[in-house]
């Protein structure tokens, strides 16, 4: 039988401001990364067998 899933801790303090700073200014991505994510996904895509 699985264990159960603890809570996740609350942030408070600094940790919650710099979490929140960071989830509203995110950088920026080039267009090399997005064009490696794409390749990625496809690769995936091409070796998944999942039938819908």
């Amino acid at each position: 039988m699985a264990r159960p899933i603890k809570d996740t801790p609350e942030l408070t303090g600094q940790d919650a401001i710099r979490f929140e700073t960071l989830i509203s200014n995110p950088r920026p991505v080039s267009a090399e990364e997005k064009e490696r994510a794409r390749k990625a996904y496809e690769v995936m895509k091409s070796i998944s067998n999942f039938q819908w």
